[in-house]
């Protein structure tokens, strides 16, 4: 990749869900920083906390500085997107620290698997709280602080269905807002993407999770958070941006 020219301007990107040093808004982070790009991310302890995985205080803290060490001017925020205000808030406050926007990478996500007998309505709403309503209200936000230079969305989602109606349900509206929004935004310069990465390993998976995922796997390996943010950095770059309202599969050949 070629360094940036002194005196070029740097582009500035908001990335949800990026407060593990293992999660994909992580590996994307780093790549954009690499890229020359200077970053506001958002994440929320608290769900991490109630995880498996568990949250680790002191991630937020310590990507930070690997990416400053990039040479990216970085902001942290907070954000609990359950909160029907806490979206535009988030976004707000990014421009006021970092000024305008170019891109908006949302890789935040509620997942709690329970199939269709057993989802609790608390859940439900909360997968579309935070997966879908604060990701349309985000993109909403985007769209109404955006330079006449336009911008570039890129929204994760997921193919799961059976046994995970929340989070696949939830992601699949997701889907059809950020196709809308190519069509809608487009006269404004934006561009619009999902982008399903099939299974990465983030500390989700168990032993026996990971040995059946990787045996359907083409690659013979699991996809990593590097291998999802070169897609994303490309679709956010001026070369990419003639993409829009696609979801594009970018998984080592999973879903083949």
């Amino acid at each position: 990749m070629e360094p940036l020219l002194p005196g070029a301007v740097r582009n500035t990107a908001l990335i949800t869900g990026a407060g593990r040093l293992a999660s994909i808004g992580a590996g994307i982070a780093r790549q954009l920083a690499a890229e020359g790009w200077d970053l506001v991310l958002a994440y929320w302890q608290e769900y991490d906390a109630r995880m498996p995985w568990g949250s680790e205080p002191d991630d937020v803290v310590r990507l930070t500085a690997e990416l400053e060490a990039i040479g990216a001017q970085v902001h942290t925020l907070p954000a609990d997107l359950e909160d029907p205000a806490a979206a535009e808030q988030l976004l707000g406050e990014a421009v006021r620290l970092a000024g305008p926007l170019q891109g908006l990478v949302l890789s935040h996500a509620e997942s709690v698997d329970s199939g269709i007998l057993d989802t609790s309505l608390e859940s439900f709403e909360r997968h579309f709280a935070v997966n879908t309503r604060a990701s349309w209200q985000l993109i909403a936000a985007f769209a109404r602080h955006v330079t006449d230079d336009g911008g570039a969305i890129v929204a994760l989602t997921s193919d799961h269905t059976a046994f995970n109606l929340p989070y696949g349900a939830s992601k699949g509206a997701l889907d059809r807002i950020v196709i809308a929004a190519a069509r809608e935004l487009g006269p404004l310069g934006i561009s619009a993407n999902v982008l399903n990465p099939g299974p990465v390993d983030t500390g989700w998976m168990d032993d026996e999770v990971r040995t059946a995922v990787t045996a359907q796997q083409p690659t013979g390996r699991l996809g990593t958070p590097a291998d999802v943010a070169g897609t994303v950095a490309f679709l956010l770059s001026p070369a990419g941006r003639w993409v829009s309202g696609q979801l594009i599969k970018a998984d080592g050949g999973f879903s083949a």
